[in-house]
């Protein structure tokens, strides 16, 4: 474990440093930070058949799913006719994450730490499973609960009662790009004077109302394959495959870290920034014939390195965002070609062994740049033949052996939705 160190070096442009003290996480192919770490090593896939309903008559049906959770071992029974299964992950997820991070009692006063969490779905099956009693039975069979618990900002709430954590807290809702806003938000209200935050993302809509929703959106892989179904970057990309899941980080000021003799460090939230790439019909500044529109996702990258003070030659690793569509895994691609130079980083998806868990994702690829910076190591990508034409330097195969100091991590969400946050070495 790192031990805490006075921070020293140059400050960021806001003069506050942040760092990670603790990592709580769920994934389909890890529940835990270093079994989601193993498997992602190793390439060992949480992707298979769908199993929470018949989804033999859908177009498509494979999913990333968190296996062996029983929310009763971990919640007490209070808690669970009143929360859906995304609000029992999160709440388990943060409570790992706070003892992860064993903030002492007093440390903080309960004002002095808050909840900054997103979410792309609300309780899907919960408020899907009470719509059928209000259909087949009357309003009368309708649980109270369900006046909260489909709500997007449901897990905020639950994780602040849960754990009397009194202080500024919010939710956010931008589709898969969310768990990076909700990070930044977070190193916002650090910023603005509130030492610690819990945040990050956790989603779960594998009911059958939400799996049609997921298909509507037509990105969604239809190979049986769990090898083959989700390749971002690769020249046989079908689209994606959904999941459930994520990470909640426990985020404390260096300083105030530093003073209540935190035990380890995993590193710092350097820099963050969003975009937002509007529809064509709507953009005011229409691209003239014959160029490229501008990149909203390369710009939210070079805005969050210059919030961190970090040059493009410093980034030794891109966690993308790889959405396994073509022409959306071409614009990311020429993007980092653009920013880097050519095959100027490496760059990896290790969400290609969950599926994309929309909110979940972003502190799930933060949870393992930190891990790549732990332990010397970039993960590999799943997949084959990356066409020359993207100009990337893609891991695959094998994990790769490298100095990692330095990660950015991106993400996009439907409808425009652009994020990027710089995660660094612990600060000495």
């Amino acid at each position: 474990m790192t031990q805490p160190q006075t921070p020293a070096g140059p400050r960021p442009v806001d003069g506050v440093r942040t760092v990670v003290t603790g990592i709580g996480l769920l994934t389909p192919n890890g529940s835990g930070l270093e079994e989601f770490w193993e498997a992602t090593l190793e390439g060992r896939s949480g992707i298979g058949p769908l199993t929470r309903f018949d989804a033999s008559r859908y177009p498509a049906r494979l999913a990333g799913e968190v296996t062996g959770f029983d929310p009763a071992r971990h919640l007490p029974g209070r808690l669970l006719p009143q929360t859906d299964l995304s609000t029992q992950l999160a709440l388990v997820a943060g409570d790992r994450a706070l003892q992860d991070a064993k903030v002492e009692p007093g440390a903080y006063a309960d004002y002095e730490m808050g909840v900054v969490t997103a979410n792309a779905c609300g309780g899907f099956a919960f408020t899907h499973r009470e719509f059928r009693k209000l259909w087949s039975q009357g309003p009368e069979a309708v649980s109270v609960y369900e006046s909260f618990a489909w709500f997007y900002a449901v897990n905020t709430g639950q994780i602040s009662i849960r754990n009397a954590l009194r202080g500024p807290s919010s939710a956010l809702v931008t589709e898969q790009a969310g768990g990076l806003d909700a990070i930044g938000q977070a190193r916002r209200t650090i910023v603005d004077g509130t030492p610690l935050v819990v945040t990050g993302g956790v989603d779960s809509a594998l009911d059958p109302w939400g799996w049609a929703s997921q298909i509507a959106g037509g990105r969604v892989s239809p190979s049986t394959d769990p090898a083959a179904a989700y390749l971002p970057f690769d020249r046989g990309a079908l689209g994606h495959v959904p999941g459930e899941g994520g990470a909640l980080l426990v985020l404390e000021d260096a300083d105030a870290a530093h003073r209540r003799g935190a035990q380890q460090i995993y590193g710092e939230i350097a820099g963050y920034a969003a975009t937002f790439d509007p529809p064509p019909a709507l953009d005011r500044a229409p691209t003239p014939p014959g160029s490229a529109p501008p990149s909203g996702l390369g710009r939210a990258a070079r805005l969050a390195l210059a919030q961190a003070g970090v040059a493009p030659r410093e980034v030794d690793v891109v966690f993308a965002d790889g959405a396994g569509v073509t022409e959306l895994d071409r614009a990311e691609a020429d993007a980092l070609a653009d920013l880097f130079g050519p095959h100027g980083v490496p760059v990896t998806v290790p969400k290609a062994l969950t599926g994309r868990l929309l909110s979940g994702a972003g502190p799930v690829d933060v949870a393992a740049a930190l891990m790549s910076i732990r332990d010397g190591v970039i993960p590999p990508t799943p997949g084959g033949t990356v066409p020359e034409e993207y100009r990337i330097d893609l891991v695959r195969g094998r994990p790769r052996a490298a100095r990692v100091g330095c990660a950015l991590v991106l993400a996009r969400g439907r409808w425009g939705f652009n994020a990027a946050v710089v995660v660094r070495d612990a600060p000495r």
